[in-house]
């Protein structure tokens, strides 16, 4: 997808956005790691590399939590977001999967690469179709420029968001931002955050 994908979704009074540009990948970074510090506004994170980051979030910045879902929740008409690695029958192994809430649907839609791991993909779709086999279930993903076979094994985290406040954002807690600009100072600067709930890491 050659378009900056911009739209956002209002939930409960949250923003959620997946970004899919490559342009805009250039000009953002995305950070995922653990929360040691809150200063203010501004998250000391270390980041999954090892390294320390300084976040500062805006005023009205997003804050999401993400919960544990189950294969279950997945049915035919559901608008999904799933991470994948390509297999030699042209299908994709899920590696995540991303159950969105109905006023997300439609973000970020499409099939492109991914950063979670080397040659990962990234594909937001409406699932089609759902057919429970040895390997797992295998859905069938439709988007605006086509369709894809994905086969969810059962070890493939599942998940799905709900608001949360800024407050929830402490030491220990695992986030993931998927699109952070780093300032003239060197902190980074974020609009919203994604962090797991109850512990949990963001398969992001």
């Amino acid at each position: 997808m050659h378009n900056l994908i911009r739209r956002a979704a209002a939930v409960g009074g949250f923003v959620v956005v997946f970004v899919a540009s490559a342009a805009w990948a250039q000009e953002t970074v995305r950070v995922r790691g653990t929360i040691e510090d809150v200063e203010g506004q501004t998250l000391v994170v270390k980041s999954r590399d090892g390294s320390d980051v300084k976040v500062a979030l805006s005023d009205n910045a997003a804050v999401v939590g993400i919960t544990n879902a189950s294969i279950s929740d997945i049915k035919p008409g559901s608008f999904v977001g799933v991470t994948g690695m390509p297999q030699a029958d042209g299908s994709q192994k899920a590696v995540e999967v991303h159950i969105f809430p109905e006023a997300m649907r439609g973000t970020g839609e499409g099939h492109r690469p991914w950063d979670l791991r080397p040659q990962s993909t990234m594909t937001n779709a409406n699932v089609e179709q759902t057919v429970a086999g040895v390997e797992g279930r295998t859905l069938t993903l439709k988007y605006k420029d086509g369709e894809k076979k994905i086969i969810v094994p059962p070890d493939a985290p599942i998940v799905s968001y709900v608001p949360a406040a800024k407050s929830e954002l402490k030491p220990g807690v695992k986030i993931f931002i998927a699109a952070a600009t780093a300032r003239p100072d060197g902190i980074l600067e974020a609009p919203r955050v994604n962090f797991g709930k109850d512990g949990l890491t963001p398969p992001m």
